[in-house]
């Protein structure tokens, strides 16, 4: 089964050609302050026999290994961050485990996503690394204030830049994007690397981010805008202060939003 076929609006294509003609928020990309963060790419979500299975989500694979190997040899970091739950939320997230999800569905969620479960671990063609950066969190984003660590890590290490993949497009990944970037991180979504329960959710999702919150592209389009950022960077030289001695041009086919 390939990746969800992308299909962004047309009058939301037209708008941001419109804004910057049709070119990317940032042209010229720096791998060292560019991180790739894979959201819940654990069994719990991949394994389809289980309640928070997602069908696309075995697809993805693939690209969140090419994209995670080909920023690593590029200096960025790869950051997996998980969902990691136990029976305080149902006390303390009840609008959503016993509300929104009842409690029965919400129990086996619960228990799909304790730690030390099997549904927990990251799925087994994952290829993590073990200088990858691991973290969990206990709500659907991972840039809300006190369910994550990894905001406070990020502006550490002075990511500016934040490359979101996983599942689901619509929930936890568009939670996490809509959150980086109100927290001053500039996102980029990969429309071949996230999944969710149908095409139809993920286009919504992924044209709701491109009017405001991110940059949509796909795998190909985002390691060619990687690499050509890194020649560009190699190529131009700098004042004495520092600064770039020309004016980036835009680079060509990375504003284009590709199935």
């Amino acid at each position: 089964m390939p990746p969800h076929c992308t299909d962004i609006r047309p009058d939301v294509q037209q708008l941001i050609h419109e804004r910057r003609a049709g070119a990317p928020i940032q042209p010229v990309l720096s791998a060292s302050d560019t991180a790739l963060v894979v959201i819940d790419m654990q069994t719990a979500f991949v394994d389809t026999s289980l309640p928070s299975g997602v069908p696309m989500a075995q697809s993805i694979v693939p690209n969140i290994n090419t994209l995670a190997a080909t920023m690593r040899e590029r200096g960025s970091q790869v950051i997996w961050v998980y969902s990691t739950f136990d029976d305080s939320v149902k006390t303390n997230w009840s609008a959503f485990f016993g509300g929104v999800y009842p409690e029965q569905l919400s129990t086996s969620v619960i228990d799909n996503l304790r730690a030390g479960s099997h549904g927990h671990a990251l799925h087994s063609e994952l290829n993590v690394h073990i200088n990858d950066k691991q973290f969990g969190k206990d709500r659907f984003s991972a840039f809300l204030p006190g369910a994550c660590a990894l905001p406070d890590y990020l502006k550490q290490q002075q990511i500016k830049t934040v490359v979101i993949v996983g599942t689901l497009t619509n929930v936890c990944c568009e939670s996490s994007a809509r959150d980086a970037m109100m927290q001053n991180f500039n996102v980029i979504m990969i429309s071949d690397a996230n999944a969710a329960r149908s095409d139809a959710d993920h286009n919504a999702s992924l044209t709701a981010l491109l009017q405001t919150f991110a940059d949509v592209l796909d795998t190909d389009t985002f390691l060619a805008t990687l690499k050509n950022s890194a020649e560009k960077q190699l190529a131009t030289p700098a004042h004495n202060d520092g600064t770039d001695a020309s004016v980036p041009e835009l680079l060509q086919g990375t504003g284009q939003l590709q199935s």
